[in-house]
C-alpha cells in the first residue's frame, strides 16, 4: 500500500466512529486503532532478510501522526497475593503525565482495568502501562524519571 492510499485509509477512520480496523492480506498488515486522544497505525511486511530482497522491498512510508500502539505490561506472579507489572519496552519511568501533575497511581490505590500506571517514554514516544486488571498498588519500585529495561519490574499490585 503506498502512502496515499495510506493518508486515506487514515483519514477515512478518523472521520467514522470506527475505534479500530485490521486488513490484512498476502503483502502486509495493517492495523489502526483509535482511542483515548491518541490513534495507532501499524504497517507491517513480510520479512526476507538476503540483502538483494531488502533492497527490492517496499518499505511502509511513516506517517507523521502516528505513534506506536502503546505496550500492555506483562504481570509477573510473585506469591499468592501480589503480582509485578513489569516494563514491557525499554526507556524511562515517568509516575505523572507531567512534571507539575500528580502521580497516575500511589501505593494503596486501587487500580481499574484499562487505567494507566505509568508512562515509559522511548524515543520522545509517552508509552501508558495500563491495567490489565483490576488491582491495589502495594509498591512502587521505580523512582520518577529512572532508566527502565524491558521487563524490569515497575509496581507490586494485589489483584483484586
Amino acid at each position: 500500500m503506498d502512502i496515499k492510499d495510506l493518508k486515506t485509509l487514515i483519514k477515512m477512520v478518523t472521520e467514522t466512529d470506527i475505534t479500530e480496523f485490521d486488513m490484512e492480506n498476502a503483502d502486509e498488515k495493517i492495523v489502526i486503532k483509535r482511542g483515548r486522544g491518541q490513534e495507532v497505525i501499524h504497517v507491517t511486511s513480510p520479512q526476507n532478510y538476503s540483502p538483494q530482497t531488502q533492497m527490492m522491498a517496499p518499505q511502509a512510508a511513516a506517517v507523521p501522526s502516528a505513534a506506536p500502539a502503546p505496550p500492555v505490561a506483562p504481570a509477573a506472579v510473585v506469591n499468592d497475593k501480589h503480582e509485578t507489572i513489569t516494563s514491557s519496552i525499554v526507556g524511562t519511568f515517568y509516575a505523572s503525565p507531567s512534571p507539575d501533575s500528580p502521580a497516575y497511581v500511589k501505593v494503596g490505590d486501587v487500580v481499574e482495568v484499562g487505567q494507566s500506571f505509568c508512562i515509559v517514554e522511548a524515543m520522545k514516544l509517552m508509552n501508558e502501562i495500563e491495567a490489565e486488571f483490576k488491582c491495589r498498588i502495594v509498591e512502587i519500585l521505580k523512582a520518577n524519571a529512572q532508566p527502565v529495561e524491558f521487563g524490569d519490574p515497575l509496581f507490586l499490585v494485589e489483584r483484586l
